[in-house]
Parts: C-alpha cells; sequence; structure tokens
C-alpha cells in the first residue's frame, strides 16, 4: 500500500477494516532528506501518516505509531534519559517531519499509542548492523563516528513493546523504548560489538 495515495489507503481500509494499525512505514534517510530526499521524506513521513491517521480513525482503529529520538535536540547530557514530556525540538528535516507525524496521529486519532525509539536494527532490511557486516566483506578498515551518543533498540523489543501495549489495552500516549543499557554508547563502539569476531580494524 502506498500510504502517500489517499485514495488507495482508503480503498484498503474499506476493504480490511482494521481494529489496529502499526503504523512502522517512514523515510528514515536522515541524511538525504535535508537535500535530495526533502520532497519524499515529507510526502512519506507527514503526508503519509496523515492518510493512515484519518483512516485509522475514520474505522475506528487503534493506531501504533513508530517515531525517534530525531524529535529532541540532542542536548541533553550523556546518560541522561529523554522523558515522554520533554519538549521536542528537532534539529533536522527528518526529525521535523517525524515530529509532524507524531502532531497528526496525537490529533487526528482517539486511540493512538506514539512510540519513540532509536538506533533500530535487526535482520532484515537496511540497518547499522547490516551495513557494518556487508562493508566488513570489502573493508579491512573502517571509520565510525565515536561521538554520537544513543542506545541500539532491537528490531524485536520493539515489536513485543508493540504488542505489549495494545493486547494489555495500556494508556494511550507517548512511550519511549530502547534495549537496556548500562550507559549510552556511540557508532564506534556498537561496530565495534557488531565486527568484534571478525579481522576488520
Amino acid at each position: 500500500m502506498d500510504i502517500t495515495n489517499s485514495e488507495m489507503v482508503e480503498k484498503v481500509f474499506a476493504e480490511v477494516k482494521p481494529t489496529l494499525v502499526y503504523h512502522c512505514a517512514a523515510y528514515t534517510a536522515v541524511d538525504a532528506a535535508e537535500d535530495e530526499g526533502k520532497e519524499l521524506d515529507f510526502a512519506i513521513n507527514v503526508t503519509g501518516t496523515e492518510n493512515v491517521a484519518k483512516a485509522s480513525e475514520k474505522y475506528g482503529a487503534i493506531l501504533v505509531y513508530i517515531s525517534t529520538d530525531y524529535v529532541f535536540d540532542g542536548k541533553k547530557p550523556v546518560g541522561q534519559e529523554w522523558e515522554v514530556d520533554d519538549l521536542p525540538d528537532p534539529q533536522t528535516e527528518y526529525g521535523r517531519t517525524k515530529r509532524m507525524g507524531e502532531e497528526l496521529v496525537e490529533n487526528l486519532t482517539s486511540q493512538h499509542y506514539i512510540i519513540r525509539t532509536a538506533w533500530v536494527f535487526g535482520n532484515y532490511g537496511k540497518n547499522f548492523v547490516f551495513t557494518m557486516q556487508s562493508l566488513a566483506k570489502t573493508h579491512k578498515t573502517l571509520t565510525v563516528v565515536n561521538d554520537q551518543y544513543g542506545r541500539p533498540t532491537w528490531t524485536r523489543t520493539l515489536a513485543e513493546f508493540m504488542t505489549y501495549l495494545t493486547e494489555n489495552q495500556k494508556e494511550y500516549g507517548y512511550y519511549h523504548l530502547s534495549n537496556d543499557a548500562a550507559e549510552d554508547t556511540t557508532w564506534y563502539d556498537f561496530a565495534s560489538e557488531i565486527l568484534k569476531d571478525s579481522d576488520v580494524e
């Protein structure tokens, strides 16, 4: 389903009549969203989310929307967690469109869960783990930034949390999720862990 096409979204909802919708579609190319991908970023993260939100409300479906830590400015000290009531202040186009998506879900639907997560990785699709493993096959040395901090989130953890919220009928609203960690990690630390059993430096 092309969520940027309102007629297609309406048609699918009319046929399926869902009671629960997991909205995981997003444009996540953060750097490209600043330039060549700006139009597509808005189309998917804003227009697409608006279409899904309107249809969800029309057909009485609970909407679970996946958002991001990019809705914040990233200026908290390392190790200090972002709270759901912290004021969003996105600094990137990607962060701004995801924040607009949050507001659309919040304002257009009466039954919603908005989950902010970070550094999502898993067995499928493009993600940091996949990228590092792929590069390791063709490079002996990799350069990874060591001054950006965050907490990786496994896709299974995210999926289980989404199910937990809906099956247990938790209070609608905002939630933050990442895998437990004693402290934030850097992309360099994350890459080192991914490649610890390889010959890559």
